[in-house]
């Protein structure tokens, strides 16, 4: 049955939410105008009247989301959004994911959040500030900004082919109109989805994307309040108000960035959490932009320098971001970032909305310039003014340096624009080569906020630059020692370590002496150290990490030479040492929903048609709780194969990982990651080699044995005894009929060290023989009890040999990167304790 009454009230929606949205800009820039001003009976009309657009675009907005939630949680597969991003076996969790998957989700996101601020705004700092006049001009940027947002989901179609946005909520035969089936079925809906994106089936996934979107969304508050002082000539009164968002905007963005490593590092491959991906870089940059904004704020009312640096920052950052924007989503990057969307005819809409704003805030910059407060004397290399821009220009350095690079397809666009051909590429190590920039970048930061704080203090003075001494013979101290011990040889991360610890020492200074006053002043100090700490972790992390699966074996497994010797080869259930540790492939399991843990595959049976319903092949059981019995249909994730391997240390202590291994009709086979973390190192393990699927596999000519029992015989180079045969009255959960007979024949089979038995099951079933094989995948065998001959008490069996099952795996360690992370949560923490003491301020006065 089709539903169109959902897609009506979403496209009925979109329409309400854009043209609120323009009509919200047009009232609060008619309340902008001085000659409004002047009358403040026509300035409190256009107000309340912009206020009113402004709200019904919040509650249009609010229902579009509803409308594509309704549509994707009830599984209407007649909507392309639905049927291209779901299916029946997600979870809740995962199905939420669905809604950000595509491009008009991200967009109707970012929308979401943007007027869940605006209406903040609006009832709190707006409506405090002291400037009645501020709010006009602000949240004319806001909803200008709200139009364009929405256009690119508007899905409007003018003379013929000009088309504004693309909408979420067009049918399968809107967007599919050449399908052979409408002809045959008009209304046809799909059994199923496509299925969420296997990459995208990660927890993190849930909270990252709309994180990052709310610090997309926090960016446009301080540029907002610029534009609005800029516009209002009101030079300086617009950094107060805008500081704690500034601030907050940066420990929202700074997490969703950091939520983003923290995937790439479970989910994808490639051994880390930062791959200088293009569309990683555009958002990493606006980031440190934002990051060195708030630090010029600081000092903008006493400083026109700072004033003119914070101007220019907050502008760029936020035209940084819908260049990130218009990078992930035009198409432009193509097969550059595994980020990247496809091209929906968007990108002229997205190039609009960048140039928009570029023009405007750098005319309406240029044009007030002259007009900003001058110094009456230059910045002394010994103020607090000349450390903090010394450090800010160190931080816009390396944003430049990274988004030049990044840029790379976009100047290859513009040559061939105008029918030129550059054929620029992008560094084919990207890793190495942002990497050997960044590193010296970050050095110099580091060392100048350990300096900027004694500074921004006044700890020290021109005549007093001795205080500095005590931090850096600490520092050298402790390097000396860190390079003993660590073992760290190399000169570039020597320079680095000594920059990070001599950071933490003057920044650990200055702590304890404001942990004697007021802690709520702390916030600078404590993330200056978090950022030292995370320095060191990703220099031991990435720098120190060592390959601990190294193939000793000699078997060639990969053309690559380095490749065979970081990956081992690991047959099922035999111990193989490496490194520092016995490494023991113990099979396949899958994850049943709703038990704890992993259950192995081979008792669950999967129903046909079905990628997420089986049949419990024995009792599911977690201590004494049995969650399915034998026989059950219960749900797991059909596409998720988890391997088992066993790593037992040189001690005797082991524990398991269970990589995963996604095989996706739509994206291939995806190899995902699982760590095992300690306190000083993590060790992180993935299959690169899955083993054959069993209807892939290659079995020999069958081979017939005829014994009785207690003899022996060999299957090359196996030795194998009858050891019994018993008759049953059960076979795979079925029970025997009167007239039926089964008989079950019990095969002990040695290698080496190592014995298993086989119980192959001949019966006759309503007059008809029926002899079932077993297979096992340790021994590469298949055996099936064939006949059996009564009179002379003989059994024949027919054996086929296969290969052995395994897997390849690479294991990695990568020592204290919990510096990294617990670095990070540092930083997130001091600047939210800077953004609680600013709101306060702000909200006192």
């Amino acid at each position: 049955m089709l539903r169109p009454y959902l897609g009506n009230i979403g496209h009925v929606s979109v329409i309400i939410a854009f043209v609120a949205a323009l009509v919200s800009t047009y009232a609060y820039w008619q309340a902008s105008r001085p000659q409004v001003l002047a009358n403040q009976k026509d300035g409190n009309q256009w107000i309340k009247f912009a206020r009113g657009a402004f709200y019904v675009h919040t509650i249009a907005v609010f229902a579009i989301c509803a409308s594509l939630l309704s549509i994707i949680f009830n599984h209407y597969f007649e909507y392309h959004y639905a049927w291209d991003n779901s299916s029946w076996s997600l979870p809740l969790g995962y199905a939420i994911s669905c809604f950000w998957q595509d491009q008009e989700g991200s967009f109707l996101l970012w929308m979401f959040w943007n007027v869940v601020l605006g209406v903040l705004l609006i009832n709190t700092t707006l409506k405090k500030a002291k400037n009645v006049g501020i709010e006009a001009p602000t949240m004319t940027i806001f909803a200008l900004v709200q139009v364009f947002l929405a256009s690119m989901i508007l899905g409007v179609v003018l003379w013929g082919e000009f088309k504004i946005g693309s909408s979420p909520f067009l049918t399968l035969k809107e967007s599919m109109p050449n399908i052979p089936i409408w002809k045959t079925n008009p209304n046809f809906i799909p059994k199923d989805g496509n299925g969420l994106n296997p990459l995208l089936q990660n927890y993190w996934m849930v909270i990252h994307p709309p994180t990052l979107f709310l610090g997309f969304a926090m960016t446009l508050v301080p540029f907002a309040f610029c534009i609005a002082g800029l516009w209002k000539k009101q030079y300086t009164e617009w950094i107060k108000p805008a500081l704690p968002w500034t601030l907050m905007a940066a420990v929202v963005l700074g997490t969703g960035i950091m939520m983003g490593g923290i995937w790439a590092y479970e989910t994808l491959n490639f051994g880390g959490y930062w791959n200088w991906d293009p569309v990683e870089n555009a958002v990493y940059v606006p980031w440190l932009i934002l990051v060195g904004s708030f630090h010029t704020m600081l000092m903008a009312k006493k400083s026109s320098t700072a004033l003119k640096y914070t101007i220019i920052l907050v502008i760029a950052q936020f035209v940084l971001i819908i260049y990130s924007t218009f990078l992930a989503r035009s198409g432009i990057l193509g097969n550059a970032s595994v980020h990247s969307f496809t091209d929906l005819g968007l990108s002229g809409q997205l190039l609009i909305y960048l140039l928009t704003f570029i023009v405007f805030s750098v005319v309406l910059a240029a044009f007030r310039w002259k007009y900003l407060p001058q110094d009456a004397t230059e910045v002394s290399t010994y103020s607090r003014e000349f450390w903090v821009f010394t450090g800010v220009l160190m931080l816009c350095l390396a944003g430049f340096q990274v988004i030049v690079t990044t840029s790379i397809p976009v100047y290859n666009k513009i040559a061939e624009v105008f029918g030129g051909k550059l054929n620029m590429a992008l560094p084919t190590n990207q890793v190495e080569h942002f990497t050997q920039f960044q590193m010296w970048f970050f050095v110099a930061i580091t060392s100048l906020s350990g300096v900027a704080q004694f500074f921004w203090w006044k700890r020290i003075q021109k005549d007093s630059l001795s205080k500095l001494l005590n931090p850096l013979i600490y520092s050298l101290l402790a390097s000396a020692l860190a390079i003993t011990f660590a073992k760290v040889n190399d000169w570039k991360y020597i320079i680095l370590l000594t920059a990070a610890l001599f950071s933490i020492a003057a920044n650990g200074s200055i702590l304890l002496d404001i942990l004697k006053g007021k802690f709520k002043v702390a916030g600078g100090a404590i993330t200056h150290i978090g950022l030292a700490l995370m320095l060191i972790g990703i220099m031991f992390s990435s720098g120190y990490s060592k390959v601990v699966s190294l193939n000793f074996s000699g078997a060639k497994i990969f053309t690559n030479e380095s490749d065979n010797k970081e990956n081992a080869l690991l047959w099922l259930n035999r111990p193989t040492e490496l490194s520092e540790f016995s490494f023991t492939y113990k099979g396949q399991f899958v994850d049943v929903r709703n038990v704890p843990g992993y259950i192995e595959k081979k008792y669950i049976l999967p129903v046909p048609g079905s990628n997420y319903k089986g049949i419990a092949g024995a009792d599911v059981v977690d201590g004494d709780k049995t969650f399915y019995k034998r026989g059950d249909t219960l749900e797991f994730e059909g596409e998720n194969t988890y391997f088992q391997v066993e790593y037992t240390d040189k001690n005797g202590k082991h524990f398991n990982l269970y990589p995963r291994v996604q095989d996706n009709e739509k994206m291939g086979t995806v190899l995902s990651p699982d760590i095992k973390k300690f306190w000083n190192k993590d060790i992180y393990a993935f299959v690169s080699g899955p083993p054959v699927a069993e209807d892939e596999r290659d079995w020999s000519r069958p081979e017939e044995f005829t014994v009785a029992v207690g003899d022996t015989f060999f299957i090359n180079d196996y030795v194998a005894i009858l050891e019994n045969v018993e008759g049953v009255r059960e076979v795979d959960g079925i029970q025997l009929g009167e007239g039926d007979a089964a008989a079950r024949a019990s095969v002990k089979v040695l290698d080496r060290n190592v014995s298993i038995r086989m119980r192959p099951v001949f019966a006759i079933r309503n007059r008809e023989v029926w002899s079932k094989p077993e297979v096992n995948n340790e021994m590469g065998l298949r055996l099936q009890l064939a006949k059996i001959d009564p009179v002379s008490g003989k059994f024949s069996f027919t054996v086929s040999r296969g290969q052995r099952e395994f897997i390849v795996l690479k294991a990695t360690e990568k020592p204290h990167i919990n510096l990294l992370w617990f670095g990070f949560l540092l930083i997130i923490i001091g600047i939210t304790l800077a953004t609680i003491r600013r709101f306060r301020i702000v909200g006192a006065e």
